[in-house]
């Protein structure tokens, strides 16, 4: 998503005329739902004046596009301004341009690093020429329109402040200064940025390569596990930007430096998604490959298995073994015998090892004795036993005994949950983990939903798992394992909705996230915790319940058999305050763990209704901003007569350009009609209108009105919606509007509905699918509206013309 985007001539005059600064504080809110600090806005002044004296040269063309604070697509990495055009030669390129307010810098022995002053003090950062490059290669990796479109990144750096000196440009940063050339202060400076940018931008495109890359297909994320083979032959498979470049080099210095006597302990904190395991096995690769004796551990089985299983065929079986290690093997090891040890999920660590729990004394304790050096990745809000002890304050005690050098860093990149910070602090609120700024999640930000069905869950996900094999339903441990007995009965069994499904430790073990077949399985924690997929499907129990808008975690739903509570009866008998404490903790970080297990989508059905509504209720739809009263439109007549006022700005259709400026305002009942081509739509077939600015036209999109009650709960009538015309993909679970010919709706009068879509298929004998069922379902308060169903006869005759993508007046 772009923030800001105009041509240079435009940037030009709002510069000189306007506050602009003001205005991307306005529209940073609107696009990006939250708001920024006093400080960046002062960095937006600065920064953007200076940018506007580099453009200020008539060689540079007006057209040119510019684009200020772009979101890296799936990742929380905003680009700090982009110009775009053609070269000499016609070839479209993209200059990426790293802004600082730096005025000094000091060299570090580390790959990459610089030291500056921040707000904070002097801290460790990459060098902008880093991270440049690194932002550029992130953008290529992610976006379609630039991976595979021919557009040409040239990344650079502008320290405006910075008067030049032997740092910044000194030979150990300039394997990326020859990637990405870093410019200071001064007019002669000034003078080599524009002269750059010329070489690069002879001709301008009137921002149109801006449109490409904002409307460029999103390219899939690497999944660690695919590409640890790669890794671990010394083929760099995921670039590290900031946060995650600094804690990789002091690692490596860390581990470099580490000898008998002189330990070294880096803790490393960071959430879900922000890269700890990518950072563990890159730093296994690397300290393999410069000789160390080091490993990989981890106190969960799954990752390790996993990983193993990817090995399996390209190393052999004893390099594989040695390359990992559970946290309970290091209890009879000798002092100093490994280089390095790299702990993944460290929180996970318990006091005791064996599998009667009865050796050693303390896991983390072990671990600092058989090594120089410990590196530990930790996320606290993911400890999800009672016998989880590998808390920071835990490992920074036992490292104090040990006499050792202890360093602590944290994580923030997000890469996981389509990047959405947002979406984690609203989980977070939303878990009652803590209190954040985040107690509504709006639509998009992340694709969350919440089901009525387990059944109909357990659908979706499956149909999403027929493209990757990347797609898992897990749950809360409140059904008791009857299959490990009986083979043929069932665990996961909820009678109401007709589902029943096994845990997923009857047949593949610590492999079932990557088991083709599991996907008829329900997962635990305890087989993705560490690990990642595409879309995940969670069932919660009532182990979670919301009453009254309160979370009540309630331990004695929970299975018998489910270890990672056990013990809480005595406990809360002796100390029942801090038991509660820990189990409603456990039970929050559960769910929180299971809830991020997806990089682009979490689906959850609530076995309590209060619950579902709740989880319902802190999901907003975005709100069309109104326009002025003299630019709003007007709408057809509503059926009393009465004019109606759309809060839409009409778009004249002579400056139209069709689904990149505007989209149309069309009539639910001729859709079908309007779009059966939407490369020859005619632009005067229809009304044109703006859309607010946190939505992009693209091809199909249209604005219609949706009149009735059988769909209050998601649709109020009369609501203004955005629709996609000819939808790809599964439509299980979203608002459509699909025709028939036996559908009498009031409402649209004619055949076609809007309604919830929900289908079954089966397998053909020519070996393809056809529908036996499809459901188009209410989502009403009103009881009187009844789901309308077709059988084997009709199924396939059932027509979606479009999908809902949010309703724009609530």
């Amino acid at each position: 998503m772009i923030v800001y985007q105009a041509t240079k001539s435009e940037f030009l005059h709002q510069v000189h005329h306007t506050d602009i600064e003001e205005f991307l504080q306005d529209a940073f809110a609107r696009k990006l739902g939250r708001h920024v600090g006093a400080s960046e806005v002062r960095s937006w002044q600065s920064s953007l004046q200076s940018m506007a004296r580099v453009l200020n040269d008539d060689e540079i063309p007006g057209d040119a596009g510019v684009a200020i604070e772009y979101n890296i697509p799936q990742t929380g990495k905003r680009v700090d301004f982009i110009l775009t055009g053609r070269s000499a030669d016609r070839s479209p390129n993209v200059i990426i341009v790293e802004l600082k307010q730096w005025e000094s810098a000091q060299l570090t022995e580390k790959d990459g690093v610089v030291i500056t002053y921040l707000g904070r003090g002097l801290q460790e950062v990459s060098h902008p020429s880093y991270q440049a490059w690194s932002y550029a290669a992130l953008l290529e990796g992610f976006n379609e329109a630039v991976h595979e479109g021919g557009l040409v990144l040239q990344p650079c750096a502008y320290l405006h402040n910075y008067k030049p000196d032997a740092v910044i440009r000194h030979d150990w940063y300039a394997p990326y200064i020859e990637r990405a050339p870093v410019f200071l202060k001064g007019e002669s400076e000034r003078q080599k940025l524009r002269d750059f940018i010329k070489r690069h931008v002879k001709y301008g495109d009137d921002a149109d390569l801006l449109y490409k890359i904002e409307n460029g297909r999103i390219r899939p994320s690497k999944m660690l596990a695919d590409s640890l083979v790669k890794m671990l032959k010394g083929q760099p498979e995921f670039v590290l930007i900031d946060d995650q470049k600094v804690v990789y080099e002091t690692a490596m210095a860390m581990a470099r430096r580490a000898v008998s006597g002189k330990k070294k302990v880096l803790i490393v904190e960071g959430g879900p998604g922000t890269g700890k395991s990518v950072l563990a096995i890159n730093l296994l690769a690397a300290l393999t490959k410069n000789g160390q004796n080091c490993r990989y551990v981890s106190k969960n089985a799954a990752p390790r298995s996993v990983y193993q299983s990817k090995l399996t065929g390209h190393f052999r079986a004893t390099h594989i073994s040695n390359l990992f290690s559970g946290s309970g093997a290091f209890v009879e090891t000798e002092a100093d015998a490994f280089d390095t040890l790299i702990v993944d999920e460290a929180h996970r660590l318990n006091e005791k090892s064996g599998l009667y729990e009865n050796l050693g004394e303390n896991q983390i304790k072990e671990i600092l004795s058989a090594a120089k050096c410990a590196i530990f990745f930790i996320d606290e809000d993911q400890r999800v036993t009672l016998k989880d002890i590998g808390g920071t304050d835990a490992i920074k005690a036992w490292a104090k005994a040990s006499g050792a050098e202890i360093e602590v860093m944290e994580l923030a990149s997000q890469f996981r949950c389509n990047g959405s910070d947002g979406y984690l602090a609203w989980l977070d609120n939303t878990l009652a983990v803590r209190e954040t700024a985040n107690p509504f999640l709006e639509e998009g930000a992340f694709d969350f939903r919440v089901f009525d069905s387990p059944s109909e869950l357990h659908a979706v996900i499956a149909e999403k798992n027929k493209l990757n094999n990347k797609a898992r339903v897990v749950a809360g441990y409140c059904w008791d394992w009857n299959s490990k007995k009986n083979p043929e009965a069932y665990d996961v069994v909820i009678p109401e909705h007709g589902y029943r499904k096994r845990w997923n430790l009857t047949r593949d073990g610590s492999l079932w996230i990557v088991a083709p077949g599991s996907i008829d399985e329900v997962g635990c924690i305890h087989t993705c915790q560490g690990l990642e997929v595409d879309y995940i499907g969670v069932i919660v129990g009532d182990d979670f319940i919301v009453r009254s808008g309160k979370v009540v975690c309630q331990p004695d739903k929970r299975s018998s058999a489910d270890r990672s509570i056990r013990g809480w009866k005595t406990l809360m008998k002796s100390q029942a305050v801090e038991a509660q404490s820990r189990l409603d903790l456990i039970i929050k970080n559960t769910y929180r763990t299971l809830m991020t297990r997806g990089m682009k989508g979490c689906y959850i059905y609530c076995t309590d209704k209060e619950t579902a509504g709740f989880f319902r209720s802190r999901i907003v739809s975005v709100q069309a901003t109104p326009a002025p009263a003299e630019s709003r439109i007007p709408s057809i007549e509503a059926k009393q007569g009465e004019h109606i006022v759309l809060p839409f700005k009409h778009v004249d259709r002579k400056h139209v350009k069709p689904f990149k400026n505007a989209v149309p305002l069309v009539d639910l009942k001729l859709a079908a009609g309007l779009f059966s081509d939407v490369q020859s739509f005619d632009i005067n077939d229809a009304e044109w209108i703006e859309l607010p600015d946190i939505y992009r036209p693209q091809p199909g999109m249209f604005v219609a009105q949706v009149i009735g009650e059988s769909m209050s709960r998601r649709i109020p009538n009369g609501s203004w919606c955005l629709f996609r015309a000819n939808p790809q993909g599964t439509r299980a679970g979203k608002v459509v509007v699909a025709q028939h010919r036996s559908i009498s709706d009031p409402d649209l009068g004619g055949a076609y509905t809007v309604k919830v879509y929900s289908s079954e298929k089966e397998r053909t004998s020519d070996g393809g699918w056809r529908h036996v069922r499809v459901e188009l379902a209410p989502d009403s308060n009103d009881s009187v509206f009844k789901p309308i169903v077709f059988g084997p006869e009709s199924a396939d005759a059932v027509q979606v013309i479009a999908e809902m993508i949010a309703v724009l007046d609530v």
